[in-house]
């Protein structure tokens, strides 16, 4: 689904980043990228998704097939990635409904697929947030317009299950959370998985990965991934560092 080979980005001042990264996520699987601060993780998000503050200089990302680095933001959107923010923005005077309803049929659009109509909207929205166990009034609130830290990754995680992406990457989303909202927003990833869907989990801690469990865990250090195993080396991270 995505391969990334000897990816090298900058800053605008030419600050150099990511340094060589080489990663690739198949269908279906839970991905987590661990490492120390300043280390690479957002930004290799942020690349991803076409963000105008980094420019990559070197190596290639391949996504279903096409050279993602060619593409618009909405392109790639449109193609299926998604990030969820871990600062995620307040915009007061658009509906968190009015939004969604909004990118849903930007999307169709894009793709040539029939609008979603309003009944098929409307159920959809209510079975997810369910879900994550949002009450109703979230959808005529402005959007992340006063929510807590931990309302706004549960809404993040609403955005993803409305757009149905192949592909999130979901940047700390766990940071924040008290216990209850880190249950559900990890139950709401679990649940929105299958053969076709795949999440990359960046995050510093352990427990996100003890409800989200990846098949397959990376430690980024200095812009490289400097190792990778299975849900262990999570583990033996949370006991010994970064060091290890």
């Amino acid at each position: 689904m995505l391969n990334i080979k000897d990816l090298h980005a900058t800053l605008a001042d030419g600050t150099e980043i990511l340094k060589g990264l080489n990663l690739s996520v198949g269908k279906g699987e839970i991905h987590a990228i661990m490492g120390p601060n300043g280390a690479g993780k957002s930004t290799l998000s942020k690349v991803i998704a076409g963000h105008p503050s980094y420019r990559v200089t070197k190596g290639s990302v391949v996504f279903h097939g096409k050279n993602l680095l060619s593409l618009s933001v909405a392109e790639r959107a449109n193609l299926g990635f998604f990030i969820g923010f871990q600062y995620p923005l307040e915009i007061p005077g658009l509906g968190n409904e009015e939004f969604l309803r909004a990118t849903i049929d930007a999307k169709h659009k894009a793709l040539n697929l029939p609008k979603m109509n309003e009944s098929e909207f409307s159920e959809k929205m209510k079975k997810t947030m369910q879900l994550l166990e949002m009450d109703s009034r979230y959808k005529e609130r402005g959007l992340n317009e006063g929510f807590s830290g931990g309302e706004k990754k549960r809404n993040e995680i609403l955005q993803m299950a409305m757009l149905e992406p192949s592909l999130a990457f979901l940047d700390e989303t766990d940071s924040g959370l008290d216990i209850d909202a880190l249950r559900i927003v990890a139950n709401g990833i679990n649940k929105l998985m299958n053969a076709e869907r795949s999440v990359v989990l960046i995050t510093h801690y352990q427990r996100l990965l003890d409800y989200a469990k990846p098949q397959f865990v990376h430690v980024i250090i200095d812009g490289k991934i400097a190792k990778s195993g299975g849900a262990g080396l999570a583990l033996e991270l949370e006991e010994k560092g970064y060091e290890l």
